[in-house]
């Protein structure tokens, strides 16, 4: 195994200058270094590389074209995860209410098995989900406020009080363990079916801990595949022999998902924030174009144009 050794500010420059990378100001490229950790800039480095073989620096590409790509997709990361937030906080509203109402607000009430779904290859989740939510309710329910007031007050904690504590993770679970009725009726709050509604809860899951823990967002790829939709047919989004090669499991498939579970003007301002961002890295590279950061992103060129797509029922 070959073991990876510390280096200095100074060797860290040497390695980014033998690759071809210009560096105008050492001082400041030291700063940003020592600051933002050499590592993880330099995830990076691939769209200004010659290409996957030639693993050296297009020519003229300088530092201050890489950290413009790390910032930008800093400020979208914070962007999508603030609308994540938005989008999390609406959907356990909706399911804390919708199961509050049928199964009762008493956690011995709700979190019987009973309540969830009753196919025998899915009982050992629906038992190991509902220990998840007892075992939240034991270690953090003491340590927030609301779940604290209710438990000593009223000796029971709520489900629209629990999923306060729950994980996005746990709730994109439960929602899998749900009666099919109980599926179908909080996703049509969405006009989506019950099975659109897991992925998008996956999907959302998956890149809500990729924003909170400050991984590479712009060209990340899901596991789960988002399916096809209108919104790829009416913005000619191109296609190989296997379907459609953006929407599907890149960040453009999350602003999909986010077309459908944001309000209209929550949906809008998020629009014009990345539209910003676009502009303020187009005006920060030279040797790359915008169009090479947007392919990865899996953004068309008329990406904007969904905005004015009228929502349909998927």
């Amino acid at each position: 195994m070959i073991e990876k050794n510390f280096k200095t500010l100074d060797e860290q420059i040497e390695i980014y200058k033998k690759k071809g990378l210009i560096i105008n100001d050492v001082k400041f490229t030291k700063q940003i270094l020592l600051r933002e950790n050499y590592f993880f800039l330099n995830g990076y480095r691939h769209p200004f590389y010659n290409s996957k073989d030639n693993k050296t620096f297009i020519k003229g590409t300088t530092f201050e074209e890489l950290y413009s790509l790390f910032l930008f997709d800093r400020r979208t990361r914070n962007i999508m995860f603030k609308n994540i937030l938005i989008i999390e906080n609406n959907i356990k509203s909706i399911l804390s209410y919708q199961l509050s109402k049928k199964y009762g607000y008493r956690e011995n009430d709700y979190l019987k098995a009973k309540n969830f779904t009753q196919d025998p290859q899915k009982q050992r989740q629906v038992n190991d989900l509902i220990s998840k939510m007892k075992r939240q309710i034991r270690i953090n329910g003491p340590q927030h406020t609301a779940t604290q007031h209710y438990s000593s007050n009223y000796g029971y904690i709520p489900l629209w009080i629990l999923v306060k504590v729950l994980s996005f993770g746990i709730v994109s679970e439960l929602y899998s363990i749900l009666k099919d009725t109980d599926k179908e009726e909080i996703a049509n709050m969405y006009s989506v079916d019950a099975t659109t509604m897991a992925t998008y809860l996956q999907i959302l899951a998956n890149y809500r801990n990729l924003c909170a823990h400050e991984d590479i967002l712009y060209e990340n790829k899901t596991q789960v595949e988002l399916k096809d939709t209108i919104y790829h047919q009416l913005l000619n989004i191109p296609k190989n022999e296997f379907g459609y090669i953006y929407g599907k499991r890149d960040l453009f498939a999350l602003l999909i998902i986010m077309k459908t579970m944001l309000s209209e003007e929550e949906f809008k301002s998020l629009t014009i924030e990345l539209d910003n961002e676009f502009n303020t890295l187009n005006y920060n590279l030279k040797t790359i174009s915008i169009d090479k950061i947007m392919q990865r992103m899996g953004f068309v060129l008329n990406w904007k144009n969904i905005v004015n797509i009228e929502r349909r029922k998927e």
